[in-house]
């Protein structure tokens, strides 16, 4: 059920008999030379719209721009501070509890959003106002996604761009597939000494061990692998949702002092 399409007489008999909300969370961030800078948003307003068909919960409206700006030098991104993102995501969950929800999933897709939107979620539990959980798809499927490919990457890497392929072909530059590969970082390796020494990341923004911002071989990504991943990942997000709606909201109260 999407928010947007339905009039106020109709969300309010949803109110009436649900609690629970889906928020799709991304951002408008570079991905490379192969993928549209709408590449998050795409992928969690997919995954929200799809989980909140089948299970008949509720969908809002896309959040586009997120927490980004270790992509900046790249054209065109597009960012938001942190505290503001914080304060923002904060404000329109306590707007959705003002209609009655009290647990939330944030359906999100961009790695730079993950600490501010539990951030988010902590200030919501605290004050008893709801329970949120961000959740992000290829966490939830890890396995499934490493064993997809040769050479993963956390960014503009085969598992975004096989979504891609699979969701809006139209946007993925095919011909821009090894140019991306050759000119990123292909054999991403997060503990690398470009990356990392005696135990601390050593990088703020992406550029600085990427050219071109991207993370992995592009060139082992099909529609058909991201299809596979769609169809996996949504059923761990249905899984979720249903798992929340039906836990006692005592349940989701903080726990007294000891």
């Amino acid at each position: 059920m999407y928010l947007a399409d339905h009039t106020w007489e109709e969300l309010g008999d949803y109110f009436d008999r649900e609690s629970l909300a889906i928020v799709p969370v991304g951002s408008t961030e570079q991905h490379g030379p192969h993928l549209p800078e709408a590449t998050d948003h795409l992928i969690a307003e997919a995954y929200a719209r799809e989980a909140a068909e089948r299970t008949g919960y509720l969908c809002t409206p896309t959040v586009k721009i997120g927490v980004s700006p270790h992509h900046r030098q790249f054209h065109g991104t597009m960012w938001v501070d942190a505290p503001a993102f914080r304060d923002y995501m904060t404000s329109l969950a306590r707007n959705l509890t003002y209609h009655g929800v009290d647990r939330i999933v944030f359906v999100n897709a961009h790695g730079g959003n993950v600490q501010h939107l539990r951030e988010v979620g902590r200030r919501l539990h605290d004050a008893g106002d709801a329970y949120a959980l961000e959740w992000m798809w290829d966490e939830s499927i890890p396995d499934l996604v490493n064993d997809s490919f040769e050479r993963n990457g956390p960014h503009g890497g085969p598992k975004e761009t096989a979504m891609i392929q699979y969701l809006r072909p139209d946007l993925v530059r095919e011909d821009r597939l090894e140019a991306a590969r050759d000119d990123g970082w292909a054999d991403f390796d997060a503990e690398a000494e470009q990356a990392r020494r005696n135990g601390s990341r050593t990088f703020y923004d992406s550029v600085e061990n990427s050219a071109n911002g991207v993370f992995g071989d592009q060139t082992d990504a099909t529609a058909e692998k991201g299809e596979e991943l769609f169809e996996a990942a949504t059923d761990q997000l249905v899984e979720l949702c249903e798992w929340l709606a039906e836990r006692d909201r005592s349940a989701l109260l903080p726990a007294d002092h000891v």
